[in-house]
């Protein structure tokens, strides 16, 4: 019976104990504790010192395009932090080593944080595994992933056994042992595989091998074959494990299955075990749905359906359509009367009634919301209910038959020719539909009259409707809107580009546009390409005075060359001839369109540049075909610092395009928070700039980027500086450029910061280059699972947050601090929040158990009874303290002599009191 032809067997889940959730968004590791390892240019294996990143979001990688074969597989589990990338490339068609995918599969499993790393791992001096990888090989055979009578067979260890290619026979046996299918595989061993090479095939493997196609994780090849001693890629392992998430009953950390309860605004609310949760959604979120491994547009998802969303922090990263049936029913009748949380709808069997609440939405014949109140007794109406929850709530009310007429402001949502639709947002933030007749001079603008094609989304409008239909409107305000071109000429006051129907348009510049160029910190003007053939091709920004506010570079039709070399510079034909770091000669003309500069200074004489293009000086090129754009005397280098030789004193970094340095030992180095920082301070795969000396030959400074928690010792908002706490003091951080968000990414200013904030820091050295706050949750832990590692804290004002404390826990009591979650319960106070890691920090808040006596205003103190004359009685009242018994809120004055009360203190002062 072949491999094709057999019935397909029930699949039973198999439920692994999750332990150790996979770190997901943010999570980084090293490169030795990546999925897989990165290579240098030289072949070796790097392991040991690169630095890898989960994906965030989906588009990080650079290499893997839209459309490729295995993108949905490979984001989703990027998004998952199951598989890494290294510096934005996933270098999908290399192949995977044993080792590798088993860590994958720990992760796959959620066991990778069982592993012990913390003692030296012995295995057979024959069977080689590099050293990082060695405790989760060992792990692998703990959990049965890997059988140790066949890996350490005497003829399976003639190479390094970590290092060794991973076979698609081998990956078949792992991801079915992976599920729990051993004996499933075991029972189909003698059956073919129905593949052309079944020949080929180990008599081990066969078993594995039928079930993993039968589970759908793996397919043939060209011709009927199965190459099962052929080399597995990282594109291919990454779509076999996204396969195989269809027959686990894992929960992975930032995994969430539900419905769509809501879609606007940018996000996306999910209905999901019982609760509603948002998920912002950007340009970087990837749409897929469970049937197809093609992509889809959002537009392609609708509320009521059901999806999957992948996504730390709440900003949806992955999310795939599952379910395209609406999960809603729909009911009819004439509206009879509504009562606080009913309509009455009269039927033929008398009066039905239905639930609503603040979320329904109610609306009239033409879309537009309105109040329930205004819904007349006979009207016709639809209900929308949703059957996902299982209280079968009224989503939504439609007017089926009635008359609008009104005059209203707001802006415009959106405008559709072809229907001849408008939709109007309100003043009071309602948004409806409708309709505009052909042939009448509806629209305008400062008395102009405009065509329907003019209207711009997000103008702000006054609108008459009549008869349910548009009968004027009026544009009061316009608004922003953007425009794509090449840009031509470039001046102080103006840009002119190119449309891409080879027509040209000239913009006025407002007075400081934003300038924003992939892979250039703090970008100027003076690096735009303006050029009549090649210049950048730009999206602009334009105001309502149709000013350009922004010019943001889409891509670039230019060469690069960064740290040249230069060979001869001929003044007379102005050609210059230098070599890149690979050694391989370019010629180039300058002229007096070239964008020139040496020791910093900006030049327009060739004289003068010429002067200094001597032989072996350093340069960055930027030219079109034999055209240069811009030549610059080297100054400074950055990119990823990927070796360190300690031996020769030598250094070698990455530039964003490629290129690697090599260069001696810097003078100095600057690292935040390291006073006299030298080389031993500094570690690889980090991004450094390399600041040049005069000769060009040394590195006069290393700067070091990093990133840091601190804690906010200060806040002065008039010169924007931060006083944080470090160790030995203080520090001051001047935010004058510094771009400042909060956890939701949202931009904030130097005043929404408060001392005893904490926040993240990322450093270029000791200069600050952008800020996030850092969200702290005070309250009660109301939920505790220290196998799973996680945790609920419920706050003060009934909001609950979840953490995960995969990446570690450190938990500070009375001084003391723990990394074990179960140094906590559910009666705990805590201040909790995530470190610049992801480790989850907590402090435990002291608790003190007294009879009340009385409060004093004037000193917000709470004064209580004591047991003994040297007993502290007079505690400060924090502002905002909750007080309570119970369920039920009380203020400070209600509390009564004698009252047994629970005091919880943070910082010395009453956060919390409990009435017994």
């Amino acid at each position: 019976m072949s491999g094709q032809k057999r019935e397909k067997r029930r699949v039973q889940s198999y439920s692994v104990k999750a332990v150790s959730a996979v770190l997901a968004g943010t999570m980084v590791l090293g490169g030795a504790g990546a999925a897989f390892a990165d290579t240098s240019a030289t072949g070796a294996s790097t392991a040991a010192v690169t630095t890898q990143t989960a994906a965030t979001s989906a588009g990080i990688f650079s290499d893997v395009k839209t459309g490729f074969w295995a993108e949905k597989h490979i984001y989703k589990l990027a998004s998952q932090g199951i598989v890494v990338g290294n510096n934005g490339l996933f270098r999908p068609g290399d192949s995977v080593t044993q080792q590798e995918a088993v860590l994958m599969a720990l992760r796959f499993m959620k066991e990778q944080g069982n592993v012990n790393t913390t003692t030296d791992v012995v295995l057979p001096s024959n069977f080689l595994v590099t050293n990082y990888y060695k405790p989760y090989v060992v792990l692998a055979f703990q959990q049965g992933l890997l059988d140790k009578t066949v890996e350490m067979a005497a003829d399976n260890l003639k190479t390094s056994w970590g290092e060794r290619k991973a076979s698609r026979e081998w990956i078949a046996e792992l991801l079915v042992r992976a599920l729990g299918q051993n004996a499933a595989a075991a029972a189909v061993a003698s059956e073919p595989t129905g593949f052309a090479d079944d020949a080929k095939v180990s008599a081990s493997k066969r078993g594995y091998i039928n079930k993993a196609v039968d589970l759908g994780l793996a397919n043939g090849l060209d011709g009927n074959r199965f190459d099962p001693q052929g080399a597995v890629t990282r594109a291919q392992l990454a779509t076999f494990f996204s396969r195989a998430e269809a027959h686990n009953t894992l929960e992975y950390d930032n995994t969430a299955k539900g419905t769509v309860s809501a879609l606007k605004d940018g996000k996306l609310t999910l209905y999901s075990n019982g609760k509603a949760v948002d998920y912002t959604l950007n340009a970087a979120t990837a749409y897929f749905t469970s049937t197809s491994d093609t992509r889809i547009t959002l537009n392609e998802i609708q509320p009521y359906t059901k999806v999957t969303v992948i996504g730390a922090t709440y900003n949806a990263a992955y999310v795939e359509l599952t379910d395209p049936a609406l999960q809603i029913d729909q009911a009819e009748g004439a509206f009879a009367k509504i009562s606080p949380g009913i309509i009455w709808v009269d039927s033929v069997s008398g009066f039905d009634q239905y639930s609503y609440d603040a979320a329904t939405v109610f609306v009239d014949v033409n879309g537009a919301v309105i109040q329930a109140s205004s819904i007349t007794a006979g009207s016709k109406i639809s209900l929308t209910r949703e059957t996902y929850s299982g209280s079968h709530k009224v989503v939504k009310v439609q007017v089926t038959s009635g008359v609008v007429n009104k005059t209203a402001t707001g802006t415009l949502q959106s405008v559709d020719t072809v229907s001849k639709t408008i939709t109007f947002k309100n003043a009071d933030g309602t948004v409806e539909p409708f309709k505009w007749e052909e042939g009448t001079s509806l629209f305008r603008s400062q008395n102009s009259i405009l065509q329907p094609a003019d209207l711009k989304v997000g103008a702000a409008v006054s609108y008459i409707i009549k008869d349910n239909v548009i009968r004027s409107v009026e544009v009061t305000s316009g608004v922003e809107r953007t425009v794509k071109g090449y840009v031509y000429e470039l001046t102080s006051s103006t840009i002119v580009y190119q449309k891409p129907d080879g027509s040209r348009e000239v913009k006025l510049l407002a007075g400081k546009p934003a300038i924003v160029i992939p892979n250039v910190a703090n970008p100027t003007s003076t690096d735009l390409i303006a050029d009549k053939t090649g210049g950048d091709n730009v999206q602009l920004t334009l105001n309502s005075s149709d000013q350009v506010t922004k010019i943001e570079v889409i891509s670039r039709q230019i060469e690069q060359y960064s740290g040249a070399t230069v060979v001869d510079y001929n003044a007379k034909t102005q050609f210059l001839t230098f070599t890149d770091n690979d050694g391989k000669a370019h010629v180039v003309k300058l002229d007096t369109s070239t964008k020139m500069a040496y020791d910093g200074v900006a030049t327009t004489s060739l004289i003068s540049m010429g002067a200094r293009l001597i032989e072996n000086r350093k340069i960055d090129v930027t030219a079109i075909n034999e055209r240069s754009l811009s030549v610059e005397l080297s100054t400074k280098y950055s990119g990823t610092l990927t070796a360190i030789n300690t031996a020769a004193r030598t250094i070698v970094f990455k530039l964003s395009n490629g290129q690697l340095m090599t260069m001696g030992y810097p003078l100095g180095v600057d690292i935040f928070g390291k006073t006299g920082a030298t080389m031993a301070d500094v570690s690889v795969n980090v991004p450094v700039t390399a600041i040049l000396s005069g000769n060009q030959e040394v590195i006069s400074v290393l700067r070091v980027a990093s990133t840091s928690q601190l804690e906010v010792a200060g806040v002065n908002a008039n010169t924007n500086k931060l006083t944080v706490k470090v160790a030995g003091g203080t520090s001051d951080i001047y935010l004058a450029a510094v771009l400042l968000t909060n956890e939701a990414g949202q931009n904030i200013t130097i005043s929404e910061i408060k001392t005893g904030d904490y926040v993240n820091v990322n450093f270029d050295g000791s200069t600050p280059v952008s800020l996030q706050s850092v969200k702290q949750y005070a309250g009660q832990v109301s939920a505790l699972d220290a196998a799973a590692k996680t945790l609920t804290v419920k706050d003060y004002s009934g909001v609950s947050q979840s953490f995960t404390a995969n990446a570690g826990v450190r938990i500070t009591r009375d001084g003391v601090t723990t990394t074990d979650l179960n140094g906590l319960t559910t009666a705990d106070r805590v201040l909790a929040r995530k470190d610049a890691s992801g480790v989850v920090i907590i402090s435990v808040f002291s608790q003190l158990s007294r009879p009340f006596l009385r409060y004093e205003a004037a000193t917000s103190e709470v004064l209580t009874k004591r047991a003994t004359l040297n007993d502290n009685f007079r505690y400060v009242l924090a502002p905002n303290a909750y007080i309570h018994q119970g369920d039920t809120t009380l203020s400070v004055q209600s509390l009564k002599e004698n009252d047994n009360i629970i005091m919880y203190f943070n910082n010395d002062k009453i956060v919390e009191i409990v009435k017994q």
